[in-house]
């Protein structure tokens, strides 16, 4: 199928499915969680019903994937900056 409009508006369940279809596995349940806790893609409410604007919620996915890696040892380095967590005088 192919990717929807960036202003379409997505149900909670289709939002889920492009989302996974676009390469971001993600769960209907998942995305009513993060309406509660915070940390999900922006909604509109349609009556009682939540609408993801596609354009909106591909960014916020995008916005949440890491930049491209060729160890787990370049998350450390990133995170630890230059210096050697086994090492801090280095």
């Amino acid at each position: 199928m192919p990717s929807p409009d960036p202003d379409a508006l997505l149900t909670r369940d289709r939002t889920a499915e492009a989302l996974t279809e676009a390469g971001y596995p993600v769960a209907p349940k998942t995305l009513a969680t993060k309406v509660t806790r915070g940390g999900g893609p922006p909604y509109s409410l349609f009556s009682r019903r939540a609408l993801y604007r596609w354009g909106d919620t591909l960014e916020w996915a995008r916005n949440r994937t890491t930049p491209p890696r060729r160890s787990t040892s370049e998350a450390d380095a990133q995170r630890w900056g230059d210096s050697d967590p086994e090492n801090p005088s280095k």
